[in-house]
Parts: structure tokens; sequence; C-alpha cells
């Protein structure tokens, strides 16, 4: 399986409606358009000889490559150097407005930085997931490749007197395979327009780089909206740059990953699609950019999910919600296996859709009501419709809260009565109360505090393990999950109660490994699957800020540095950790880099909190020591 880079080997470009992965090698191997979850146009990530890529390398036998983000930005620099010179790649998607459209462009420039370099580069798309054939109609200027019910149009980067700097063709597959040479100074590429069949045109340099500017300008400006000035500012910004790539911005909704089909476990079954919207997600993500100050992508994710609430109540379904959206808020996530494509690396099958949509999660109204509060407490305030929508949305909690789930890792072995989903049920009546109470609004509050006050005791009682002496994933077992990391955050319980303690100590013990926090143990507690995982990232910083609140620093600490050495090159996270420290499943995600934002934030608040070192009682000495310092003070007088 050498034909395929690691997951980690990639950087993330996109326009806020769709987006792209580039390899290290200059390969950009995964690129669905007109949205995130529209079929693939490029997708050698998950089959290298079927999937389809733009691939641009230097055709020298021997060079070196490394890539960077443009300074605040997301705009990606491939860098190749060789004995002849020194050339880069910059990879961008200039910016599409909020209005959904299906033309969208992918800029590759093209730069000899030093010496002399020659390129050589191939465009092989296979449009939807390699199902639909097309045809290539070339010129001097571009390319068209057309199918049936898809079109994309290549236009040249070049100046109208250097036709000699580029040779190539067409080959019997449709592919288009060229070389171009440059030297130091010369800049030139390609315009890859998605959504239309021609014309085609020649582009000056001039053009690429009024595109490269504007969208530097549109990114360095975005940053520059962050209120955050704590410790890890270049980790958050580059950690909130790829929340607001994964944003679809014509409906303001949150994909958990770009990708679709990368394992958990290389060559395990473990493969989802992510390309959609968690609820749980979303509401997670109004948390982190309000934490920031960007009111306006906080707003935009409360109008999603508002939506999605009004929606459902007017419809059919298991409850005012479903777990999981098109970015679109449509609910057709029907799920499928792409037969022909062999999986990254092996790991088939590759599924696209989930299947998991049609799961009852009932912590995603705990979710969804505390991001709620939360904008409530930032001035973002709704008005009557949002509030009897929210009353409509707690009344069906309290008459739902007590029964069987799926849980929150959408395990496929049963429904049980999770710990985790009867915490957040908790979380949706008691913000719910707070809201009512703090702005005089109607609601049935006796009925809303007697359920959750129920669901409190009935945690204490039964989601209590004495046995482990911690909470523990669901009643009828005494497994621990990850997820209940949470129960302090939300307040629930305080960071310090003994309760509290003894179950970190208990999940230090069994989830915990250098730092490092698996989700549950799949053996303890079958989830319906075949073969392992890695530590899940979320859990990690999750970890982070419950030691961070529990006022263990120094130990939250070293844990969160330990997590940034997992980051790759560019300061992106996928899904989990491998044994080997290999980066696995789908990449980058959102929950990831959320949950650093929420956990930076944290430690960060609470280091600043605790008393300077100068202000602090010296710990006290050993008796021992104490007695020949003693000694050697009379000794010196």
């Amino acid at each position: 399986m050498s034909g395929y880079p690691l997951i980690s080997d990639h950087g993330l470009i996109g326009d806020l409606q769709t987006a792209a992965l580039v390899a290290t090698d200059g390969s950009i191997d995964w690129f669905c358009a007109p949205r995130f979850d529209s079929p693939s146009i490029f997708g050698a990530l998950l089959d290298h000889e079927r999937g389809g890529h733009l691939r641009t390398r230097p055709t020298a036998e021997v060079f070196a490559s490394k890539q960077l983000y443009f300074p605040d930005t997301a705009i990606l620099v491939t860098r190749f150097m060789s004995e002849a010179g020194v050339g880069e790649l910059i990879d961008f998607m200039p910016v599409t407005g909020a209005v959904a459209s299906d033309r969208h462009r992918l800029v590759r420039m093209i730069r000899c930085v030093r010496g002399e370099m020659s390129f050589a580069f191939d465009i092989a798309p296979r449009f939807d997931y390699a199902r639909e054939a097309h045809k290539t109609h070339l010129t001097a200027d571009g390319a068209v490749f057309e199918g049936p019910r898809t079109a994309m149009t290549m236009h040249v980067v070049r100046e109208p007197d250097d036709e000699r700097l580029a040779k190539g063709g067409a080959d019997e597959n449709g592919d288009v395979h060229a070389e171009l040479s440059l030297r130091a100074g010369q800049t030139r590429g390609l315009i890859l327009e998605t959504g239309t069949a021609g014309p085609i045109r020649q582009v000056r340099v001039a053009e690429v780089q009024q595109l490269f500017d504007e969208t530097v300008a549109f990114w360095k400006h975005w940053v520059g909206l962050s209120t955050y000035s704590g410790r890890w500012r270049e980790t958050i910004n580059r950690s909130a740059i790829t929340l607001k790539l994964m944003t679809y911005a014509p409906s303001g909704g949150l994909v958990a990953a770009p990708t679709a089909g990368l394992p958990e476990q290389v060559g395990g079954e473990r493969n989802w699609d992510y390309r959609y919207t968690w609820v749980r997600d979303a509401s997670f993500s109004v948390y982190s950019l309000l934490g920031l100050g960007y009111t306006e992508e906080a707003a935009a994710l409360g109008r999603w999910l508002k939506d999605r609430v009004e929606e459902q109540e007017a419809g059919s379904g298991s409850g005012p919600l479903d777990i999981m959206y098109r970015v679109d808020g449509s609910s057709d996530l029907v799920e499928e296996v792409i037969e022909h494509w062999e999986g990254y690396r092996g790991s088939s099958p590759v599924r696209i859709g989930n299947g998991a949509a049609g799961q009852l999660q009932l912590d995603i109204y705990g979710e969804a009501l505390d991001s709620i509060y939360f904008a409530d407490q930032h001035g973002l305030v709704m008005g009557h419709q949002g509030w009897q929508k929210v009353r409509s949305l707690l009344d069906w909690v309290c008459a739902k809260w007590d029964q069987p789930e799926e849980g929150i890792w959408e395990t496929r072995g049963g429904r049980h009565d999770f710990t985790y989903g009867r915490l957040m049920n908790w979380v949706a009546l008691d913000r719910g109360i707070r809201l009512a109470t703090s702005h005089g609004r109607p609601a049935p509050l006796d009925r809303w505090r007697a359920e959750r006050d129920a669901i409190y005791d009935q945690i204490m009682e039964r989601g209590w393990s004495p046995t482990r002496k911690a909470f523990r994933q669901h009643y009828e077992t005494d497994v621990l999950d990850a997820s209940l990391l949470r129960m302090s955050s939300v307040g629930f319980i305080t960071p310090t109660d003994p309760m509290w303690l003894s179950t970190l100590q208990a999940m230090d013990g069994e989830l915990v490994s250098d730092s490092l926090v698996y989700r549950y143990d799949p053996e303890a507690s079958p989830d319906g699957l075949r073969g392992s995982e890695g530590t899940f990232s979320l859990c990690t910083f999750a970890y982070v800020d419950s030691l961070a609140r529990a006022g263990q620093l120094d130990k939250a600490r070293v844990t969160f540095e330990k997590m940034l050495t997992y980051a790759n090159h560019l300061g992106l996270y996928s899904e989990e950790i491998a044994l080997t420290g290999e980066q696995i499943g789908n990449f980058p995600q959102a929950f990831t880099h959320l949950s650093l934002i929420d956990a930076a934030i944290t430690l960060n608040r609470q280091l600043d909190a605790r008393p300077s070192a100068a202000a602090r009682p010296a710990p006290p000495v050993p008796a021992p020591q104490a007695a020949a310092q003693e000694a050697q003070a009379a000794e010196n007088t």
C-alpha cells in the first residue's frame, strides 16, 4: 500500500462550501464538489489507482518537500528542494459567498523560487466516486472534462509568449499530462473550475496573483476578529481557521470532517462518512467560536439548529431533532458501500452516507440547549418563536429521557441506559430553567425541575459504580467512558467533589495512555463492530479541561503540551491517534479542533488565576534536608 500517503501528510484548503486535501508530495487526492457531501472528483485517498487526482511534482529524481500555511490564512504552500533549485506549489480556493453555488475554483500556482525546476503534472478526474466516465477536450489554454452529469474546466495560467514552457497532451483515459520548466522568479499554474464545461480561457499571472492577494486579505481579516490573547495563540488560530474551512457558509452548518471512509483502524471496518453536520458538533462549536469572539459564526450555527427543530416538529422522526443532517439541512443520509474502491491502504468497506443518522441519541438535546444558553449569555438572545420551540423540545425531553438509546459514540451493539445521555438531558432541563427564569418567560417550571432532579438522583444512584468508585458508561456495566469527562464542565458535579476526583483517577488508570485517552474499552463493552481503535483526540482535550478545572494544572499542562506533539506538520488533527502515534480516522476532524480550543481557553484561564510563584507559600522542606541546611548555616556563621 505504498501508493498512499499518511493521513497526516495532508493540508486542507477550501472556500466555505467545499474543501480539498493536498498531500506533501503535491497531490490533491480528495476533492468533492460542489459541496462537502457531494460525490468526489478526486478520490485517490480511498483508492490510489481508481480514485483520481491532481498531481504536480518536480521531474528531478531526488527532491525533498515541506509544507506550511501562509501565515494566518488557509493558503497552503508545498515547497520542493532539489540540487537544481527550489520550487513551490501555492494552493487555495477563492472564498465563495454565502449563496450556494455549483461553481468553485481551485487555484494551483506553480513558482520557481531559486535556480531552475521542471514540474510534471497529471490531471485525472474521476467523477462521482469514479462511477461516471468523462471525455476530455484539450486546447493550448486548458481543457474541459465533461461527463453526462458533471463537468470541470481547467484554465492554464500563462503569459501569451511562453508556449515553449509547457508540453503535454491527453491519454486514452481522458487524463491530461504535461511538463513545465521554470526559472527563478517565474510563476505559472492552473485553475480548476467545477460546474462548467468551458469556455476555456487563458489566465494571466497578474490575475491569479490578484486572487491570491484577495484570499490572503479575507483570511487575515477573519483571524483578526479573534479576541483570544492567551497562550498557544498560533495553535488556536490554526484550529479556528480549520473550523471555518469546514463550515458550509450558505447554511452555517459545520461538517464533522471533509472526508469519508478514512479508517479508525487501518485494515478495519470502522470507516465512516463524516461529511455531515452533527447536532452535537454544531452545538459544541458555538462554545468554541464564542470563546474566541466569533459571534457571527455562532449565530449562524444557532439559526441552523433552530431551523432543524422547526422542521422536525412539522415533519416526522423519533424526536424533535435527528442526530445529523446534510449541510443544507436535509436528512437523506442513506448509507451505501463503494464496492469498486479498495479503501485507504486496503481499509474496506468504503461507506458514503451514514446509517447512524436514524439512531436515538438523547444527549444531543443537552448539547443544543447548553449552546443556546451560552449564546444567550453572550447577547445572542432568541425571540418568542425560538422560545416556543425550546419549550416544545424540553417537554419532549421530560417525556422521553428515561429510555435506552444508542449513545454518543454511535455504537451498533444495541440500546442501553447510557449515563452520558442522562447527564445531557439534565443539562437540557437545567439550561431551559435558567433561560426561563432569567428572561421571565412562560414555562412549566415545576415539571422541568421535577424531571431534572429525577435525572440527577438516577445518575447518582445508578450511574455510580461502587465497585469502580467512578461514574460508568451505562447502568448495566462497570466500564468507564470518556464522554463523562464533561460532568464537571457542565456543572453537574463540582470539579473537586471526591466522587469526581475518584472518577478521574479511575479513568487515568484505564483509559489514559501517556496523556492520550481512549473513548472506552470495546472489549469490555462490545459495540457491535469488529476490530479496535486508537485514542480519541477529543477525549484527550476533554481530559485536559477536566484536570484544569480540578486544579491539577501541572498535569493538565503537560498533557496538553504532549498532545500538541501529535498534531501534523501544519497543526491539524484527525479523529484518533494509533498506538504508533499515527493519525487515523477522518481528517481533519472538527470535534478535535473545537475541543482543543475549549481546553486551551480553560487551561489558560486557570493558569492565569493561579497565584504567582512569589505569592505561593514555599513547599515544606523534608526534615533531614532541613537539618542539613541548619547545620550548614551555623557553620557559615
